[in-house]
Protein backbone atom coordinates (compact mmCIF):
# COMPACT_ATOMS: atom_id res chain seq x y z
CA UNK A 1 0.00 0.00 0.00
CA UNK A 2 1.29 3.37 -1.05
CA UNK A 3 0.12 6.73 1.17
CA UNK A 4 0.60 9.83 -1.15
CA UNK A 5 0.02 13.68 -0.22
CA UNK A 6 -0.40 16.66 -2.79
CA UNK A 7 0.51 20.11 -1.68
CA UNK A 8 1.13 23.50 -3.66
CA UNK A 9 -2.09 24.15 -5.51
CA UNK A 10 -3.79 27.19 -5.24
CA UNK A 11 -5.32 30.64 -7.39
CA UNK A 12 -2.59 31.85 -9.76
CA UNK A 13 -3.02 34.15 -13.03
CA UNK A 14 -2.59 32.80 -16.72
CA UNK A 15 0.94 32.67 -17.87
CA UNK A 16 1.95 32.26 -14.27
CA UNK A 17 3.55 29.31 -12.52
CA UNK A 18 2.74 26.27 -9.96
CA UNK A 19 4.73 23.66 -8.66
CA UNK A 20 2.56 20.43 -7.46
CA UNK A 21 4.50 18.04 -4.62
CA UNK A 22 3.36 14.67 -3.46
CA UNK A 23 4.70 13.09 -0.66
CA UNK A 24 4.54 9.34 -0.74
CA UNK A 25 4.96 7.09 1.70
CA UNK A 26 5.03 3.27 2.31
CA UNK A 27 5.78 0.51 -0.21
CA UNK A 28 7.62 2.88 -2.36
CA UNK A 29 10.03 -0.04 -3.61
CA UNK A 30 7.24 -1.77 -5.27
CA UNK A 31 6.28 1.24 -7.47
CA UNK A 32 6.35 1.23 -11.24
CA UNK A 33 5.64 4.72 -11.99
CA UNK A 34 3.90 7.83 -10.75
CA UNK A 35 1.76 10.10 -12.46
CA UNK A 36 -0.29 13.43 -12.20
CA UNK A 37 -4.08 13.20 -13.35
CA UNK A 38 -6.60 16.17 -12.95
CA UNK A 39 -10.01 16.40 -13.01
CA UNK A 40 -12.32 19.67 -14.13
CA UNK A 41 -15.36 20.27 -12.98
CA UNK A 42 -18.10 17.72 -15.17
CA UNK A 43 -15.44 16.41 -16.62
CA UNK A 44 -13.37 12.81 -16.72
CA UNK A 45 -10.14 12.32 -14.98
CA UNK A 46 -7.38 12.44 -17.18
CA UNK A 47 -4.13 11.65 -17.38
CA UNK A 48 -1.56 14.61 -17.46
CA UNK A 49 1.86 13.29 -17.12
CA UNK A 50 3.60 10.21 -16.15
CA UNK A 51 6.79 8.70 -15.04
CA UNK A 52 8.39 5.47 -14.87
CA UNK A 53 10.63 4.52 -11.81
CA UNK A 54 13.96 4.33 -14.34
CA UNK A 55 12.83 8.32 -15.25
CA UNK A 56 11.18 7.89 -19.05
CA UNK A 57 8.47 10.53 -19.08
CA UNK A 58 5.15 11.44 -20.78
CA UNK A 59 2.93 14.12 -20.99
CA UNK A 60 -0.64 14.93 -22.41
CA UNK A 61 -0.39 16.70 -25.64
CA UNK A 62 -2.51 19.49 -23.50
CA UNK A 63 0.42 19.95 -21.23
CA UNK A 64 3.49 18.93 -23.30
CA UNK A 65 6.29 21.68 -23.11
CA UNK A 66 4.52 23.74 -20.26
CA UNK A 67 4.58 20.84 -17.39
CA UNK A 68 7.29 18.91 -15.94
CA UNK A 69 7.02 16.08 -14.46
CA UNK A 70 9.87 14.83 -11.89
CA UNK A 71 10.60 12.27 -8.75
CA UNK A 72 13.40 12.00 -5.81
CA UNK A 73 15.27 9.07 -6.61
CA UNK A 74 13.45 6.82 -3.85
CA UNK A 75 10.30 7.76 -5.35
CA UNK A 76 9.55 9.54 -2.03
CA UNK A 77 8.47 13.18 -3.26
CA UNK A 78 6.61 13.61 -7.13
CA UNK A 79 6.47 17.18 -8.16
CA UNK A 80 4.95 18.70 -11.47
CA UNK A 81 6.14 21.69 -12.67
CA UNK A 82 3.40 23.93 -14.65
CA UNK A 83 4.49 26.49 -16.02
CA UNK A 84 2.34 29.07 -18.63
CA UNK A 85 -0.69 28.17 -17.23
CA UNK A 86 -4.00 28.81 -18.90
CA UNK A 87 -7.36 28.60 -17.63
CA UNK A 88 -8.39 25.37 -19.71
CA UNK A 89 -5.33 23.87 -16.53
CA UNK A 90 -8.13 24.63 -14.04
CA UNK A 91 -8.67 21.26 -12.57
CA UNK A 92 -8.24 19.22 -9.49
CA UNK A 93 -4.97 17.31 -9.81
CA UNK A 94 -4.73 14.19 -8.22
CA UNK A 95 -1.02 11.92 -8.16
CA UNK A 96 -1.01 8.58 -8.81
CA UNK A 97 1.64 5.97 -8.14
CA UNK A 98 1.37 2.43 -10.08
CA UNK A 99 2.75 -1.29 -8.04
CA UNK A 100 2.02 -4.55 -8.77
CA UNK A 101 -0.37 -6.71 -6.72
CA UNK A 102 -1.06 -10.12 -7.31
CA UNK A 103 -4.69 -9.29 -8.53
CA UNK A 104 -2.61 -7.03 -11.61
CA UNK A 105 -1.14 -3.41 -11.17
CA UNK A 106 -3.05 -1.32 -8.51
CA UNK A 107 -3.49 2.23 -8.26
CA UNK A 108 -2.97 4.51 -5.38
CA UNK A 109 -4.37 7.76 -5.30
CA UNK A 110 -3.80 11.12 -3.12
CA UNK A 111 -6.58 13.49 -2.00
CA UNK A 112 -6.21 15.84 -4.91
CA UNK A 113 -4.80 19.62 -4.95
CA UNK A 114 -7.24 22.48 -6.65
CA UNK A 115 -5.39 24.47 -9.33
CA UNK A 116 -7.81 27.69 -10.63
CA UNK A 117 -6.05 29.32 -13.04
CA UNK A 118 -7.54 33.07 -14.01
CA UNK A 119 -8.33 34.59 -16.80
Amino acid sequence: QVTLVESGGGLVQAGGSLRLSCAASGRLFAVIAMAWYRQAPGKQRELVARIQRAGSTMYADSVRGRFTISKDKGMNTLYLQMDSLKPEDTAVYYCNALSPSERGPEDSWGQGTQVTVSS
